[in-house]
């Protein structure tokens, strides 16, 4: 009777939470007018520094940081099988979005909802997204409406709980800020590191996603590959344990040693660091970056890169 019971009172929270309202409301009623100054700034943000590319691309196993295949821009289908369950990278071509209006893929990028009114998994930055002003986003909108078309059926999400019933309270409404003028370096790296992820994957998370307290930067975080498990750098400026020992200009030509991809000897030691596309981004948005990280808070957290052979998440 006991067991009935707490199957009943589980069946009943799951439910619920699929009734849970979104926190957003209807996609905007909007056309971007596609300019090339919006076309050249959406290349340059979903290339290099929000790497659009980097996940919605057919990618290279064989190379470092898995670089996107050349001519499969857009196309979607690169698994994510983490802790929290497996999701795709969606076909963002006008393969796939040609029915979706502007509103609605501004929507999914700033808010976290498609245009059939599902909440997107956070995996998907659009938390971090939230905070480009208007421009910038329409700007990315211009470049995915110009990808080359290409037919990809990608597979679906599959969520562990407890995630798979509190994925709707993830959305939350658009809200754009001012681009900080370039000229404030920390200013503008801190907007950079933050559409661009760094703050997210080198802050350690617990299995509600939520950062975990006075980690900010610290590193640790955990990301499945095939047969391993890679952990994210501590990239505060601790002396011993993060980057405190690195000047400006060795922290920038690290990146930019990854502009040409590396192929691979031995599969055990790849990461999800997406290199190839940070190395596009210029000297100047790179040191800015580097300002910023010398901002913050150092955290002392030595970071064991790769914790263990052949890991699985399940």
């Amino acid at each position: 009777m006991k067991n009935k019971i707490m199957i009943l009172g589980l069946l009943v929270v799951m439910g619920c939470a699929s009734l849970i309202p979104l926190k957003v409301g209807p996609p905007q009623d909007i056309t971007v007018e596609i300019t090339p100054e919006r076309l050249t700034r959406g290349e340059y943000l979903a290339t290099t520094v929000t790497h659009c590319t980097a996940c919605h691309s057919k990618v290279d196993p064989e190379y470092y940081s898995y670089p996107s295949v050349p001519g499969t821009d857009g196309m979607g289908g690169f698994p994510f099988d983490e802790a929290f369950g497996i999701v795709y990278g969606s076909n963002i071509t006008p393969s796939a979005l040609g029915n979706w209006t502007d509103g609605e893929i501004i929507q999914a990028l700033t808010e976290g909802v498609n245009n059939k009114g599902a909440p997107l998994f956070p995996i998907m930055p659009y938390d971090r997204l939230s905070i480009m002003p208007e421009e910038e986003i329409y700007s990315l909108v211009a470049y995915i409406r110009s990808l080359k078309p290409i037919s990809n059926k990608v597979g679906k999400k599959k969520l562990k709980f407890p995630l798979n019933y509190i994925e709707r309270t993830f959305p939350k409404p658009w809200d754009p800020q001012p681009l900080p003028d370039s000229s404030d370096k920390v200013a503008y790296g801190k907007y950079l590191a933050t559409i661009g992820s760094c703050i997210m994957c080198h802050t350690p998370i617990n299995d509600k996603m939520e950062p975990l307290e006075g980690m900010d930067l610290a590193g640790g975080q955990d990301f499945y590959l095939p047969g391993l498990v890679v952990r994210s750098s501590n990239i505060t400026p601790d002396s011993l344990t993060g980057i405190g020992n690195h000047s400006k200009d060795n922290f920038i030509s690290v990146f930019k040693s990854f502009r040409e991809p590396i192929k691979l000897t031995d599969g055990t030691n790849n990461t999800v660091m997406p290199w190839v596309a940070f190395a596009g981004m210029t000297e100047e948005d790179l040191g800015a970056i580097y300002e910023y990280l010398r901002t913050v808070k150092p955290v002392k957290n030595r970071v064991e890169k790769y914790p263990g052979d052949e890991v699985s998440n399940e």
